[in-house]
């Protein structure tokens, strides 16, 4: 196959676009979530939030304004055609360019801080966190998925030693979600990462959340598992806004990869109702 070339700047162009987008239109399968949430919810204050979140998707989405004032870390996952080759500048800065350009033209909240203590914003939610992924073809598929921090900062990972085995993984995402209690404002998304290495437990984690909300992994055991986990998690009484019902979350999304002998490495990324991601195809 001949290589195909791309201009850095529709990249740039496009990872603007995408992160306005990702910030005001909810997708579709969240919204549905929570209508279908609020058939079955039996607390009456979380049939009220439930509804609620419906209206302020409808609005941010209406407007062209953020669903939630904390627009997050740009989360970046690019899927790059092996056989493309990018022209007029340098891929990452391309990256850090769009969501510049994308979060000052859409009034969009800077929540980035350079230096992990000096604790200084960098005035243009730069930098992103990028994961590049090279695969077979000539197209780029970028996904953009700003994530507050209230979830991010709820998230955890273990070590397991591997005769824990499912039952030691099951404890784990429920005494993760049972700690969090309200604080990154349910009703929750859960991704779940097993297997791996430690950082890729948690790459495997994040990339749950972009699932369509609700969708069964394809490993009959492992859809099992993510419904047991559901029904355990919602039996939480958490709720909608951690003020009691059945809703603690929409869904639990597990991915899983080999691992060592002597490892059983779990991530959970756990994601607010504000469930954001947008996708290009370049």
């Amino acid at each position: 196959m001949a290589i195909r070339t791309v201009d850095c700047k529709i990249i740039i162009d496009e990872v603007a676009r995408l992160c306005q987008e990702a910030n005001f239109k909810l997708e579709e399968d969240v919204i549905a979530s929570f209508k279908r949430s609020c058939a079955s919810e039996v607390s009456q204050s979380g049939k009220e939030i439930l509804n609620l979140l419906v209206e302020n998707a409808n609005i941010a989405a209406a407007e062209s304004l953020p669903m939630c004032q904390d627009t997050g870390v740009a989360v970046v996952f690019v899927e790059m055609g092996q056989d493309v080759h990018l022209i007029n500048g340098d891929f990452t800065e391309a990256i850090n360019e769009g969501v510049r350009r994308g979060y000052r033209e859409g009034y969009l909240r800077k929540s980035m801080v350079g230096h992990p203590f000096e604790r200084v914003n960098t005035g243009d939610n730069t930098p992103a966190v990028i994961h590049l992924k090279l695969v077979p073809g000539d197209q780029i598929k970028i996904t953009v998925a700003p994530k507050g921090g209230g979830s991010e900062n709820m998230s955890a990972l273990k070590m397991l030693k591997p005769a824990e085995g499912v039952e030691g993984v099951k404890k784990f995402v429920l005494d993760t979600i049972r700690n969090a209690g309200p604080n990154p404002c349910p009703p929750l998304i859960i991704g779940v990462g097993i297997g791996g290495t430690m950082e890729k437990c948690a790459l495997l984690a994040k990339e749950a959340l972009l699932r369509p909300v609700g969708q069964p992994h394809p490993l009959p055991d492992i859809a099992k598992l993510e419904q047991e986990l559901l029904v355990s998690i919602n039996r939480l009484g958490i709720g909608p806004s951690g003020l009691g019902g059945i809703t603690t979350a929409l869904a639990v999304h597990i991915e899983i990869f080999g691992s060592h002998i002597a490892s059983l490495p779990v991530a959970v990324n756990i994601n607010c109702h504000a469930a954001r991601h947008k996708s290009v195809v370049i």
